[in-house]
């Protein structure tokens, strides 16, 4: 009856490692995303800033339809991105915003038409902004432009610090995941040092004893891997359906190194932890397992 009472306690739990292996891998994995689509990122958030152009009160019908012409044949305008809001449209979305009393001062209507339009990523930069701006404003019909410099400077200068931040951040998470995970396997072990020293004892050669622990945590480094790729596939389209401009599984190529390496990670994480974990309990003497 003892024996049978403490024969499930003999059995290791590596469910905990199991989870603690995807919970970390995952980590990894999502800063590895970082890293692949920074720069992506930065791009879309470069191409969201609004380039508003005011026209002058006495603008025609046809000195719009050229502007508007002028800006789709730009090759530094986004595609789509050209908005026109005249004068009336202004006052009724600055009504919405605060109400209608905004309309009721008596004023004369303080708008101005104005065209609004985004950049493509390559030329968000100060240099070629102030050159658009200076050939817009060299229009008859164009009052002045406006942008967010300081946003421009922001977005561009944080490039680079993203990319080191991420990459450092993935190596912390790296060596945690090993400590984490070797100390989990160690705990699982545990209750079976007993055995493992008694397969010494009785003469089996120390491969024979770690064979078995060895594959076992193949199957169980390739599970919690498998937990932590799927997870980040949820991410994916979870993001994607935040950014729609965020190509989802754009650079298959990248996705697939990012995955396969998560999966290499996990198991060779699992078996090293596995290995020196029974190579210690072989290397113990018996008092010391107590």
């Amino acid at each position: 009856m003892a024996e049978q009472a403490s024969a499930p306690r003999s059995r290791p739990n590596y469910v905990y490692a199991i989870i603690s292996l995807a919970l970390v891998l995952f980590l990894v994995g999502f800063f590895g995303l970082l890293l692949i689509n920074g720069a992506q990122l930065v791009q879309i958030f470069k191409e969201r800033v609004n380039i508003l152009v005011e026209l002058t009160e006495d603008r025609t019908i046809e000195q719009i339809d050229s502007f508007r012409q002028i800006l789709e044949n730009a090759d530094y305008v986004k595609e789509g991105s050209i908005r026109y809001v005249d004068q009336e449209r202004a006052a009724e979305l600055m009504q919405d915003e605060f109400g209608e009393d905004f309309l009721r001062l008596g004023l004369p209507n303080p708008f101005y038409d104005l065209f609004s339009f985004n950049v493509t990523a390559s030329f968000m930069q100060r240099d070629s902004l102030q050159n658009i701006r200076a050939d817009l404003k060299s229009l008859p019909f164009v009052t002045d432009i406006f942008y967010q410099e300081s946003m421009i400077d922001e977005v561009a200068g944080n490039l680079n610090t993203l990319g080191w931040v991420a990459l450092g951040i993935g190596l912390f998470f790296i060596v945690v995941a090993a400590t984490l995970i070797h100390n989990t396997v160690r705990l699982a072990l545990y209750s079976n040092r007993f055995i493992i020293k008694n397969m010494q004892l009785v003469g089996a050669s120390w491969g024979f004893i770690s064979r078995p622990y060895l594959w076992r945590s193949l199957g169980h480094g390739i599970i919690g891997s498998l937990l932590a790729i799927v997870s980040l596939g949820g991410v994916l389209i979870w993001i994607r359906s935040l950014i729609p401009e965020l190509g989802f599984l754009q650079d298959t190529q990248a996705f697939f190194f990012l995955f396969g390496g998560l999966l290499v990670l996990g198991v060779l994480i699992y078996l090293l932890s596995t290995y020196f974990v029974v190579n210690t309990y072989l290397r113990m003497r018996v008092d010391d397992l107590y």
